[in-house]
This record gives C-alpha cells, structure tokens and sequence, in this order.
C-alpha cells in the first residue's frame, strides 16, 4: 500500500465521497417522491417514474441495496483516509483522519446531497433509478440476505415488509391537499372542490328550508285560492297536501299543471291526478348520498322526515347544487352588507349559507339556522335590541316573532 502514489488514493478517495453522495442523495430523492405525482407520471409512461415506482414497490430491497452500498464505501473511504493520514503524520494521523472525514463526509456526502434531493427529489430519483434497477439485480443475493435478517428482526415489532400499503387518502387529507392548492386555482373553482369534498360530511338538514317556511298547497282549500297560488308561485315544483304539511300526497310541477288551467273541467282531481309521487328523506342523509339518490331516483324535489316519520323541512336539487357554487348564486334578501361593515341576516338562513356567504366561522355542529344558534346559545327568544357575543361575534337582535328571532345584525369584529 505504501508504493501507491498519494494522487492515486487521494483519487480513489474522492470517487468513493461521490459514490457516498450518490447513495445519499439517491436515497432522499426516492423516499421523498411525491407518490401521488409519481403515479400520474407512470400513467405518463415516464421511463424514469417508471423504474422508481418499481424500486418503491419493495422499500426494504431498495433500502438493503442503498445503505449496503453506502456502508461500503464510507468504510472504505475511512480506511484509504486513515492509510493517508498516516502517511503523513503517523499514528496520530488516525484520529485526524477520523475527525477530518466525519467533517467531510457530514457536509459533502450527507447533508448538501440530501438536501439538494429533498428540493429536487425528481431530478435525483429518476436518474438514480435507473442505475438502481441492473445493481438490484447484481447484488441480489448480498441483498436478500442482509433484508433476511432485518425483517425477521422488525417481525418482532409486528411488521411485515413484504406487504406494502398503498398510499390512500382520507377526507381531511384530501381536504388539506386541495385547501393548499388554492394558487392552482381561481378561488371560485377552488372553492367549489372544497364544498364538493364536504358533500360527505354534510346532511341533508344543514340545508333543507325548514317545515314552517314550506310553500305548498292545501288541497281543500278552495280551487280559486290554488289557482291563484299556482299562477303566482315563483317556485316550479310545490308539495301539495290535505291540511297539514305531514299528510302530503304529492309533488305539483306547475309547468305541467299550468296547460290545464284554462280548460273548462279544470277541477282538484285534475291537479291530483297530476301529481308526482313524494320522496322522504331521512333527515340524516348526506348531501352526497341524497345527490346520487335524486339521479338514480330521477327527482328534484322530496320531504326530509325525523325518526318518527315527521317532516322536519324540504330540500331540492338546487339546494344541494346551491351548497356547491353557493358562492355564485347570493340571495342580497337574506345577507345584507352594510358600509359601516355590519351584517343583517335573516334568521331562517341556515349557518352553513351565512358561513358560505360571508366568509364566517359560526359553528355547523348542532343548530342549523342562526335563529337556532342564538335560541340555543341564551335558552330563551331574545328581545329586540339584545346584544350577544357569540363565538367571537357581537350580534344585535333586530326583530323577533312569538317563537323565532326574525332578523340579527353582526356588527364587525375589533381588531
């Protein structure tokens, strides 16, 4: 060893530092590939994303071959080092080689080569990968045996490395991920993926009107009165029942009913026998759920019911699609923007349509309207001009009936 020239093993060590990053890097930039992009370039068939995902098929053979890899050149750099060292210095040369190369392999083949794969994981990967593949294959048998060991070993901890999980994403992970992509997007766009995703956590109460504000028909009540209620309703389907909203018998739409107005036997058997057969909604339904059911159903329109059977509210198709764009379409009757920057709300409007509108936090667990939320809040109908502070809100009631509070100003948050 003493008649190889310096220049020689000085070279040697430097290619074994490169290799130290190589393996360094190589393994940063696969462990960190973003999976969901990588399976959108495989679809690609992006040579290079190809070869990655099937190193990251088996995690463990890829790992055994990178610190396998790793190890021996970092074992063989620390001995060419100390072999220099002591050339120039002797036996102390051992420990100022040790400490010099810690120094040297932490900066140049560890922390600069990782982090450069962390911000570019793509650019190392795919490359890396392909020299990867033909090594596996090479180095099999050193690998299998040195992964051997290791999994018998991590069994004791009740993991088997063979099975690897596909990368799957819950609700609020995939809510996350779209609410950060909101500079990929116009807002109103952005927006709408997030109402879509919250299709599932909402029900079909959050946005039903409720029982006392159902427009429908009284069918014995007297035929000029529903002619009368017919040709000025501005809604295109209405429930029809017998005295009471509970006893509904069907669904009139008006622009059907409409052509046998001016017929001369235009009786209530005709409006009956024009009907539409009612659709009950379990008040628990999701919004999702309750969408899919309208399509297979061929319906817009049905009646959400309680446990017992009692209908507690309706909900149509333009509801469930309100809740998705409901930012584009904005009732200025309900939500009142003030130039002092105070709100006026009707009371009826359900806290998920405020929240929507006017960019609030009120809470979406429990009542549903905001007469519901202040009934709740102070067990009892406040008067008119009570003030309130609510979940971080300073309300003012305006008006109230017997049993609701009627309309509310939110006055401006204090900075």
């Amino acid at each position: 060893m003493n008649d190889i020239p310096l220049s020689l093993l000085f070279s040697i060590l430097a290619l074994l530092l490169f290799l130290s990053a190589f393996f360094s890097a190589s393994e940063t930039g696969l462990m960190t590939l973003n999976r969901y992009r990588l399976q959108h370039l495989v679809k690609q068939k992006h040579k290079g994303a190809i070869k990655a995902h099937r190193l990251l098929q088996r995690p463990d053979r890829l790992l055994g071959l990178i610190l396998l890899g790793n190890n021996f050149v970092n074992i063989l750099a620390s001995s060419l080092a100390t072999i220099i060292a002591m050339r120039f210095w002797g036996e102390a040369g051992i420990a100022i080689a040790a400490s010099g190369l810690t120094l040297v392999v932490l900066i140049f083949s560890e922390v600069a080569p990782k982090t450069l794969a962390a911000i570019k994981p793509e650019a190392i990967a795919f490359p890396a990968a392909y020299i990867y593949i033909p090594l596996l294959k090479l180095c099999y048998p050193i690998v299998w045996l040195v992964n051997l060991f290791a999994n018998l070993f991590i069994k004791l901890f009740g993991v088997n490395a063979g099975s690897v999980q596909e990368n799957s994403l819950g609700k609020e992970e995939l809510r996350t991920i779209v609410a950060e992509a909101d500079y990929l997007m116009p807002p109103r766009y952005h927006k709408m993926m997030l109402s879509i995703i919250d299709l599932e956590s909402a029900t079909v109460e959050d946005i039903m009107t409720p029982r006392n504000d159902i427009v429908g028909i009284d069918i014995d009540g007297s035929l000029e009165d529903i002619i009368g209620q017919i040709q000025k309703s501005p809604h295109t389907r209405l429930p029809v029942f017998k005295k009471t909203i509970d006893r509904v018998i069907g669904f009139l739409h008006l622009h059907t009913i409409l052509t046998l107005l001016n017929q001369t036997d235009f009786d209530k058997q005709a409006i009956i026998d024009s009907l539409l057969k009612p659709m009950f909604i379990p008040e628990s339904t999701s919004l999702h759920t309750q969408m899919h059911n309208f399509k297979t159903e061929q319906g817009r329109i049905g009646l959400v019911v309680d446990e017992y059977g009692d209908v507690q509210g309706l909900v149509t198709m333009d509801d469930v699609l309100q809740e998705i764009v409901g930012e584009l379409i904005t009732d200025d009757s309900i939500v009142k923007q003030h130039g002092d920057g105070s709100i006026t709300v009707d009371g009826s409007v359900t806290i998920r349509e405020f929240n929507r509108i006017t960019h609030s936090s009120l809470p979406t667990e429990g009542p549903k309207t905001i007469n519901g939320l202040i009934i709740e809040y102070m067990e009892t109908i406040p008067a008119s001009g009570t003030s309130v502070n609510l979940h971080g809100y300073h309300l003012e009631i305006i008006g109230r009936d017997e049993h609701t509070v009627k309309e509310v100003r939110f006055h401006p948050k204090q900075s």
